[in-house]
C-alpha cells in the first residue's frame, strides 16, 4: 500500500480560484487590523476612530464658530470694543483642535499603518518559502516578489486612504447635512445631499472610464521600458549584426504611442476637474440663491449666509481627491487580492504531525544509508518519468547515475531532497520513509553541488558560510581550504569581503564551484548529492574540482549525478538509466566487460574527447 502523501502528484490539478471580491478582500485586512490577542493593537485602533469623530466634530464647529463671530459684528450688536472675546477665542481653539486632534490621529495610527505592512509582508515571504518547488517553477519570481510588495503597499494604502480621506470625508458629510438639516431646514440638507452624491457618481463613473486609458497609458510606458533594458542588456548582439537603427525605431515606435495616451489621460484628467468643478458650481449657486432669499426675508442672519456657503466649499475640497483616492483604492485591493490569491496557495510537500528528526551533521551521526524501493513518480500523470526504480546506497558508498538527457537522473535528486513526494514505492533512509522525517531535519542532512551554482549578491564570505549560519570566521576559511579556494580569496583586494555579483557573475564557472563546494563543507552533512557538479566546467578546471569533491565525499553517503564519465570510474556502483528505468548497473570494469550501454557511451565520449584534444 502506498504512503499516504504517495498520491500527492498525481492528484487532478486545483482548480482556479474564483476571484475575490472586494468586499471579502476588505475582510481578509480585518484580522491584521484588528488582531486576536493583541490588546494593545486593538486599543489603538479605538483611539484613531475616538481621535477621528472628535476632529471632524471641531471641523464642523470651525465654520460655525466663524458665522457667530460675523453675526457678532454686526451693527446692531453693539461696537466692536463690546464684541465677544469668547467667540473669538473660541473660533481660534476650535481651529486648533481640528488640526490638532487630526495630526495627533496620524500619529497614533502611523505605527499601526506600517506595523501591519511589515506583519503582512514578512507573512507573505514566509509562506512563499513554505510552498513547493512546483509552485515556484510554474511562477516567475519576479512577478511573485512584485506581489508581496504591491500587496503590502497596498494594504499602506488602504489602511492610509481610508482612514485619512474616505472615512473623515464621509464622517464629515454627514455631520454636515445634519448641522444644516438643523440649523436651517429640509430645503438646504437636499440641495447638499444631491451635490454630494452627483459629484461622488459622476467621478466615480468618469474615473472607471479613466482607468483603461491610465492602465494603457502605463502598459505602452512599461513597454517602452522593457525594449529599452532589453536592448541595452543585449548591447554587443546589437552591435554584432549592425542592429542599432532598428533598435532606435523600435523605441521610438513605444515613445511615440505613450505620447498619445498620456495626452488622452490628460485631457481626460481636464474633463474630470471640469465636471467636478461644474457640479459644486449649480450647488453652491442654488444654496447661494436661496440663502440670499432667505437673508432678505429676515429669516436668515449674514453669519448663516456664509456658514451654509462654507460647509460646501468645506465639503468640497476633500471630495476634490475623491477621483484619485477611487483609483488608488481600487488598485489596491486588486493589489491586495493578488497577495492574498499567494497566501491562499497551499503547499504540495507537507510535514506529517508525528514526523521525525534526523541527525544532519557528519559529527552528529555515521552516514546515511539510502534506498529506492520501486518508485514511481510522474509530473504529469499522463507522462511518467520514474517507471520502478530500486537501488540501495550503503552508509559511506558513492552511487553514481548515468544517462541520456530526460532519462530521470535529476528527478530522483529532486525526490531525495523531496521537493516533490513519490507516486509510487518509498525512499528509505536510515530505515525511514523520507515522509517520516521533517522536511527541515531531512534536508538538513543532504549537502548539494549542483551543475549551476547560483550566489547571493554578496561577499564570498557570507556565500561560503550560508552553508552554516553562525560559523566563525576560522571555519568559513577551513571549509575554504577544503575546498582549495582560499588562495584565490586572499589573492583578492577585498578578500572574503569580495562581492560576488548578482548571481555571482563576478566569479568564473570553477571559482563558483568551488565556494559551492566550500558552503558544503561547512555545512558538514551526511549525505552529499553531486547534480553533474563539472558538467559545464573547462577539462583543466573540472579535475581540480573532482580532487575537491572526492575530500567532500570522504566518509559520506554520496549520489553522484554524471555527465562526464571519466569523473566517475572509482566508485562503487554505476546505475545506466533510460526511459525511467535501470537498464545496467555494476561497477566501472564490469560495465565495460559486458560491452553494452555504459561501454558505448564510454566509447562515444573518448571519441569526443579525443576530436577535442
Amino acid at each position: 500500500m502506498p504512503h499516504a502523501g504517495a498520491m500527492a502528484v498525481s492528484s487532478p490539478a486545483r482548480p482556479d480560484r474564483p476571484e475575490r471580491s472586494a468586499a471579502a478582500t476588505l475582510r481578509g485586512l480585518l484580522p491584521y487590523l484588528w488582531p486576536r490577542h493583541d490588546p494593545r493593537t486593538r486599543l489603538r485602533v479605538v483611539g484613531v476612530c475616538m481621535l477621528l469623530v472628535a476632529a471632524k466634530v471641531a471641523t464642523i464647529g470651525v465654520p460655525y464658530a466663524y458665522s457667530r463671530v460675523i453675526d457678532a459684528l454686526q451693527p446692531h450688536a453693539g461696537s466692536v470694543a463690546m464684541m465677544p472675546l469668547l467667540l473669538i477665542v473660541g473660533y481660534g481653539l476650535l481651529r486648533m483642535a481640528a488640526a490638532g486632534l487630526g495630526e495627533l490621529r496620524d500619529a497614533l495610527f502611523a505605527p499601526l499603518r506600517y506595523r501591519i505592512s511589515r506583519v503582512a509582508a514578512m507573512q507573505s515571504f514566509t509562506h512563499m518559502h513554505q510552498l513547493s518547488l512546483r509552485f515556484h517553477l510554474n511562477r516567475q519570481s519576479g512577478g511573485v516578489t512584485r506581489a508581496i510588495a504591491r500587496g503590502t503597499e497596498a494594504i499602506e494604502t488602504l489602511l492610509r486612504v481610508g482612514v485619512f480621506n474616505v472615512a473623515p470625508t464621509l464622517i464629515e458629510a454627514l455631520m454636515v447635512i445634519i448641522v444644516i438639516w438643523r440649523l436651517f431646514d429640509w430645503r438646504y440638507a437636499v440641495v447638499m445631499l444631491a451635490a454630494v452624491a452627483a459629484y461622488v457618481v459622476f467621478t466615480i463613473k468618469f474615473t472607471s472610464w479613466r482607468i483603461g486609458l491610465r492602465r494603457q497609458m502605463n502598459e505602452i510606458n512599461s513597454e517602452a521600458s522593457w525594449k529599452a533594458l532589453d536592448s541595452l542588456l543585449n548591447y554587443e548582439t546589437v552591435k554584432y549584426f549592425g542592429n542599432e537603427e532598428h533598435e532606435r525605431k523600435r523605441y521610438e515606435d513605444a515613445q511615440v504611442r505613450y505620447e498619445q495616451a498620456a495626452i488622452r489621460t490628460q485631457i481626460s484628467l481636464n474633463g474630470l476637474n471640469f465636471g467636478q468643478a461644474a457640479i459644486i458650481a449649480v450647488a453652491l449657486i442654488a444654496v447661494m440663491l436661496m440663502a440670499g432669499r432667505d437673508v432678505e426675508a429676515g429669516r436668515m442672519t449674514v453669519g448663516h449666509f456664509v456658514l451654509v456657503n462654507t460647509y460646501l466649499m468645506q465639503l468640497y475640497l476633500p471630495l476634490n481627491f475623491l477621483g484619485s483616492v477611487y483609483t488608488s483604492l481600487r488598485n489596491s485591493l486588486v493589489d491586495l487580492e493578488h497577495m492574498f490569491g499567494l497566501m491562499d496557495e497551499r503547499a504540495d510537500i507537507t510535514d506529517s504531525v508525528r514526523a521525525l528528526s534526523l541527525p544532519a551533521r557528519l559529527d552528529e551521526a555515521p552516514a546515511a544509508d539510502i534506498r529506492f524501493e520501486d518508485v514511481h513518480f510522474s509530473y504529469r500523470p499522463d507522462r511518467e518519468i520514474l517507471r520502478g526504480i530500486s537501488f540501495h546506497v550503503p552508509a559511506g558508498h558513492r552511487v553514481a547515475i548515468v544517462g541520456p538527457t530526460g532519462a530521470g537522473k535529476s528527478t530522483i535528486s529532486r525526490l531525495l531532497f523531496r521537493f516533490y513526494d513519490v507516486t509510487a514505492g518509498r525512499i528509505v533512509v536510515d530505515g525511514h520513509d523520507i515522509r517520516d522525517y521533517t522536511q527541515a531535519a531531512l534536508r538538513g542532512a543532504i549537502g548539494v553541488v549542483p551543475q549551476d551554482t547560483i550566489l547571493f549578491n554578496d561577499t564570498i564570505g557570507y556565500n561560503i558560510a550560508y552553508g552554516r549560519l553562525g560559523a566563525t570566521q576560522a571555519e568559513v576559511e577551513q571549509a575554504a581550504r577544503l575546498a582549495c579556494i582560499h588562495d584565490f580569496i586572499m589573492s583578492l583586494p577585498e578578500g572574503y569581503a569580495t562581492r560576488v555579483g548578482e548571481r555571482g557573475l563576478k566569479l568564473s564557472g570553477g571559482e563558483k564551484q568551488r565556494v559551492a563546494i566550500a558552503r558544503t563543507i561547512l555545512k558538514n552533512p551526511r549525505v552529499l548529492l553531486l547534480d553533474e557538479a563539472t558538467s559545464a566546467l573547462d577539462t583543466g578546471t573540472e579535475h581540480e574540482i573532482q580532487t575537491a569533491l572526492r575530500a567532500v565525499a570522504a566518509n559520506r553517503t554520496t549520489l553522484i549525478i554524471a555527465h562526464r564519465l571519466s569523473t566517475i570510474v572509482d566508485v562503487d556502483e554505476i546505475l545506466v538509466m533510460g526511459h525511467g528505468q535501470i537498464l545496467e548497473r555494476g561497477t566501472h570494469r564490469a560495465l565495460l566487460e559486458r560491452g553494452s550501454l555504459y561501454a558505448g557511451m564510454w566509447a562515444a565520449q573518448a571519441e569526443e574527447d579525443a576530436e577535442r584534444g
